[in-house]
């Protein structure tokens, strides 16, 4: 029965992340960019929906939620803090650890929020759903990572170098795909090379300050993390199951 339970939890979570979410950043384009409103906070429900879906025999208690609102003020303010440097914002790492921590619904959770609201001072614009989407595919790769065991955080060199790719591969072209979709209202198959060689550049930076994140920040936050889970019992008991 319990494999039954983590089966349906996670074919909710790829459901919503894989299919649905994709699927509203596409027809909101087709509407037009003032949408991105609507967009937004249809992303942060979805984002919901797995991390909720992930508590099999009790609801979420205010311990579990505020501490991922902890996490997703970290993250946005890590990003807030570095505004100065183009490009160099921490808020993927942070959000990384946070799955790392707490698994792949409550790391997508922490990413999509912290985007949300970090562009409060940043800007809200059509770029605001993508950039909370590919935030929140970065805490559901981190937690994965993890948990089968690519990311270390006492292997920091490792953990460092992989969390580069990871934002130089996936997360930033899902970013450079914003661009596509919001730059022209056709899509142009002849400057996709163009815009996706363009952001090589800015995706490396974004993996540098990610991989940083991780080499220093990763083992001691995740150290405190532990500790409060363990203290508190929190997410603790249907992180165990998914990994059984």
């Amino acid at each position: 029965m319990q494999k039954k339970h983590v089966n349906k939890k996670n074919i909710i979570t790829i459901l919503v992340i894989f299919v649905l979410m994709p699927a509203t950043l596409v027809v909101s384009w087709y509407f037009g960019n003032r949408k991105y409103y609507l967009s937004s906070v249809l992303i942060m429900i979805y984002a919901m929906i797995p991390f909720f879906a992930g508590f099999e025999r009790r609801r979420p208690e205010a311990r579990d939620i505020v501490t991922l609102a902890v996490m997703s003020a970290i993250a946005a303010a890590s990003r807030v803090a570095f505004m100065p440097l183009p490009h160099f914002k921490p808020l993927v790492g942070i959000t990384m650890i946070s799955g790392m921590a707490f698994g792949p619904q409550a790391g997508f959770l922490t990413g999509a929020i912290s985007g949300l609201v970090s562009n409060f001072v940043f800007g809200q614009g059509p770029w605001t759903p993508w950039q909370m989407f590919a935030y929140g595919i970065a805490g559901f790769i981190g937690a994965w990572f993890f948990r089968i065991g690519i990311f270390n955080v006492n292997r920091r060199f490792r953990t460092a170098i992989i969390s580069f790719l990871v934002v130089l591969c996936i997360i930033g072209p899902i970013l450079d795909t914003c661009a596509v979709f919001t730059m022209a209202g056709e899509i142009d198959m002849k400057i996709l090379p163009t815009i996706y060689m363009s952001g090589v550049p800015v995706n490396a930076v974004h993996g540098i300050a990610t991989a940083l994140t991780l080499f220093f920040l990763g083992e001691p936050m995740m150290e405190k993390l532990d500790r409060i889970k363990v203290k508190y019992g929190m997410m603790d008991t249907e992180v165990k199951n998914e990994v059984r």
